[in-house]
């Protein structure tokens, strides 16, 4: 701009050639001074606003760091609140995990029926409409009553005879001998406890002077007669505590006042000891017999012993329920029990131990489990994977197993029960195979689980006596895990035995249908005479 300023200057400088010289240069003089003086001023001006302009440009660029500084804290800002939002997003997700996991039970997971809150809510509506009837026997139904034993064993009969004749008043005698009777005889038997008195047997031994030598000879007391208890208190308080599963303080309280037996801690322990060592040659032998089983169905659960860490085993064969409590629940458990090989089919739950143990025998997983798992998906999981695959595994499962009712029933036969199952079969593994890529976790692991052990889903169609779920074994778990309530475990190795063969005695006898008193009884009679108790196999060879 101020090289264009000088260049019109220099124009005007020129001379117009003609007239006087200083008479023309006087007023172009003027002109020019008066041209520079302008544009000094336009210059001034210019320069005015340059240093305006520059003013504007610094204040602005304090702006701009000012913004950016502003802006730099807000990003700073955004990516807490970010990472707060992915804490929270993590914390949600932690949180409905722990939720859906408080939610599980015994009827959508693999928990035992013992882990349930007593407030537990009902998993499905009630589809059928409540029914207006009052509870209890209704009209016309036949009536149920308590019936009369024979006469052989009644202990007591007392005639009831009337004072007066109902008709006239005439008095009648009171014996039943004096009177004539007529018609059908009225009986009413009242059962009742007879008055709970020790019964104290004393042993007397004298000493006996011989008549040849004079010497006196004493004999011995009988074997079974040498302890403090006989057999039958002994017998008795091992089945209060194993069977009604009474804790020892109760028991000592119920001795000392019902039965009139007064008795301490430590004789209740002792008994139990007694009862444990008179059933230990049974146990053996069933021990052995478990390797020899065509079928078992295995399961385990948590046990303590003096606080620490233990497990319950239970082993269902035919006839018998075996029982142990070993300090862990791996495969060598099985392997120490059943051999390093078992040749039988082996029934369980999914749990490691028994794939690890039994990866090429034949096995059959509980379907039981299996429902309690789709049952968990559907409840926990709101993905539409979830959703559509429990939707069909429920649906399918409920064809199987009307079939197999059928056959329980007798409607069809094994060979029309393989026939007819086979495409259930093919269902079931084109199932897993569809959800094998599922974007949800658990349908994922449900999925591969059935697509892997897919040959050990369907041994029970094809074997006899092998069961679809493991429920014969956990209803013997069932009564352990009642006693574990009451009893916390056990405090040494002595009671983790005595526990494991008691156990084993009482639930084997009510399988068998034997009295497990009266078997008690006999076992410890002939522990204490030197003698093989009563075997527990018999009824099954």
């Amino acid at each position: 701009m101020i090289a264009g300023i000088f260049s019109k200057i220099r124009k005007r400088r020129r001379p117009s050639g003609h007239g006087c010289a200083r008479c023309q240069a006087q007023p172009h003089r003027e002109e020019v001074q008066r041209e520079v003086e302008r544009l000094q001023q336009e210059i001034e001006e210019l320069r005015r606003k340059v240093t305006q302009r520059e003013k504007q440009i610094s204040e602005q660029q304090k702006q701009i760091s000012e913004r950016e500084k502003q802006i730099s804290e807000q990003q700073k800002q955004i990516s807490e609140r970010e990472k707060q939002i992915s804490d929270q997003e993590k914390q949600i997700t932690d949180l409905e995990r722990q939720l859906a996991a408080r939610r599980k039970d015994s009827s959508n997971s693999s928990k035992p029926p013992s882990s349930d809150h007593l407030s537990k809510p009902s998993r499905l509506p009630e589809r059928r409409k409540k029914s207006k009837r009052k509870p209890g026997g209704q009209k016309g139904h036949p009536g149920q009553y308590r019936p009369l034993v024979p006469l052989e064993q009644v202990r007591e009969v007392h005639p009831v005879l009337p004072e007066h004749c109902q008709h006239c008043g005439h008095h009648l005698p009171p014996q039943i001998a004096n009177v004539e009777t007529v018609g059908e005889l009225h009986r009413h038997q009242v059962t009742e406890l007879p008055a709970m008195q020790p019964y104290i047997i004393e042993y007397q031994c004298p000493k006996v002077v011989c008549p040849g030598c004079g010497e006196g000879t004493r004999a011995p007391l009988p074997e079974e007669a040498r302890a403090r208890f006989g057999p039958q208190l002994i017998a008795l308080i091992a089945y209060l505590t194993v069977v009604c599963r009474m804790p020892r303080r109760v028991l000592e309280a119920f001795l000392g006042q019902i039965l009139s037996i007064p008795i301490s801690l430590g004789s209740t322990q002792n008994a139990w000891e007694q009862a444990s060592q008179a059933v230990a040659q049974p146990y053996e032998e069933l021990q052995e017999q478990l390797r020899h089983e065509p079928v078992l169905n295995c399961d385990e659960t948590g046990w303590r012993s003096n606080g620490d860490k233990r497990y319950l085993w239970a082993l269902v064969g035919r006839g018998f329920v075996f029982y142990t409590v070993a300090q862990n629940r791996s495969s060598e458990v099985l392997i120490y029990l059943c051999g390093a090989v078992f040749a039988g089919i082996l029934c369980s739950d999914r749990f490691s131990a028994y794939f690890k143990y039994h990866k090429k025998g034949i096995a059959q997983l509980c379907w039981a489990h299996l429902k309690r798992d789709i049952l968990g998906i559907r409840e926990c999981s709101k993905t539409t994977d979830a959703q559509r695959f429990c939707r069909n595994a429920l649906a399918q499962y409920a064809r199987l197993f009307r079939l197999w009712r059928k056959f329980q029933s007798q409607l069809i036969d094994r060979e029309q029960l393989m026939l007819r199952s086979l495409a259930l079969q093919k269902d079931w593994f084109a199932l897993a195979k569809r959800y094998l890529d599922s974007e949800d976790k658990e349908v994922c692991n449900l999925a591969t689980a059935l697509f892997k052990h897919e040959d050990r889903l369907f041994v029970f169609l094809e074997h006899p006596g092998v069961e679809p779920t493991n429920n014969s074994v956990e209803r013997a778990l069932r009564i352990a895990v009642q006693w574990r309530k009451t009893s916390f475990g056990n405090r040494s190795a002595q009671g983790e035995v005595a526990t494991a063969r008691l156990l084993t005695m009482t639930q084997t006898c009510k399988m068998q249908g034997r009295n497990a008193l009266v078997y008690l009884r006999e076992a410890i009679v002939c522990h204490r005479r030197r003698q093989p108790a009563p075997s527990l196999l018999t009824l099954e060879k």
